[in-house]
């Protein structure tokens, strides 16, 4: 399009309606997500110009390249010249023996932006991923076998805590958010970990998504409406799935699953382990956890499993 502000202004505008949401204002404004790269920064800058002065912007020092000073002295340039309060909160990724560092990376930032939104009076975060990155994200739970829930990929909204983050541009191609940067002469970070193939999704966006968008030109839209499909597919397992635990019980009573056909009890087992440990189990874990519940039909039976930090175990 043309007018590639009043595309990604839509956007933003229909976020807010969608979610039933009031326009942000000085005493409840609006949190953008500011790592001072190219998606970022247009989301501030177009964030900013729809609502001036109800915008402030979060920058989240992980510390681990070297140039991490660097941006986070080019954020603070670029708000202080735009008029944007800005949070910087530094984090210290640990990672414990078979930790992803880009888990925990995310795990600390997500934890960073909610602490610095409070302290700014923002309810709400919003993050610039967009179409492609969504794409990506199918890719990779493709890759790694996922269920609907990981292929759901990226919701327009969630939440953590008390905190909503919000992805408004997840409909929208990087190639409209770079035009709209080069359009507005912004200037913008160009990361070069963005370029080590060594991390999974930098093979997929430089190795993969070139070849794959070549042969299928709609791809990144369509693997969108499969996360779409996907999440639709996931709220109504979420919905059975809590249905079956009100006649189960928390913790599920073991006759209760027993009773179950195999499918239902695999996702009562799993909504309940989310609910319960806060992640999902393996895909062996869980196979694991309903060979021994399927096995045990003696009072005796001892059922002691691994998932996740925790174990499952029979009383």
């Amino acid at each position: 399009p043309a007018d590639f502000a009043t595309v990604l202004r839509t956007a933003l505008v229909a976020w807010v309606g969608r979610h039933g949401f009031q326009s942000p204002t000085p005493e409840q404004p609006l949190a953008v997500a500011f790592s001072g790269g190219l998606d970022s920064t247009a989301l501030l800058h177009e964030a900013a110009s729809l609502w001036s002065g109800a915008v402030c912007a979060i920058h989240v020092n992980h510390g681990l390249q070297a140039l991490a000073g660097e941006f986070e002295a080019h954020c603070r340039r670029v708000c202080g010249a735009w008029g944007i309060p800005l949070a910087v909160q530094g984090v210290a990724v640990r990672c414990l023996p078979g930790d992803s560092v880009e888990e925990q990376a995310r795990l600390s930032r997500y934890a960073a932006l909610g602490a610095s939104a409070r302290a700014l009076g923002a309810q709400v975060v919003w993050l610039a991923q967009h179409a492609d990155d969504q794409a990506e994200t199918v890719l990779l739970a493709l890759s790694r076998g996922s269920g609907v829930a990981g292929l759901a990929a990226m919701g327009d909204r969630s939440q953590h805590a008390d905190i909503v983050f919000g992805r408004p541009w997840l409909g929208v191609r990087q190639s409209l958010l770079r035009a709209y940067v080069s359009e507005q002469g912004l200037a913008f970070i160009d990361d070069p970990t963005n370029a080590d193939t060594r991390f999974t999704r930098n093979r997929l966006r430089h190795d993969l998504m070139p070849v794959m968008t070549r042969a299928f030109p709609s791809m990144v839209e369509a693997l969108g409406r499969t996360a779409r499909h996907c999440a639709e597919a996931n709220q109504l397992l979420q919905a059975l799935a809590q249905q079956d635990l009100l006649t189960a019980g928390l913790p599920p009573k073991l006759a209760q699953v027993q009773s179950l056909p195999a499918a239902r009890q695999a996702n009562l087992l799993r909504q309940w382990l989310v609910e319960e440990a806060g992640r999902a189990p393996s895909t062996a874990q869980l196979d694991e956890l309903r060979k021994q519940i399927a096995a045990a039909t003696t009072r005796g039976h001892r059922i002691h499993l691994r998932v996740g930090s925790g174990w499952v175990q029979r009383q």
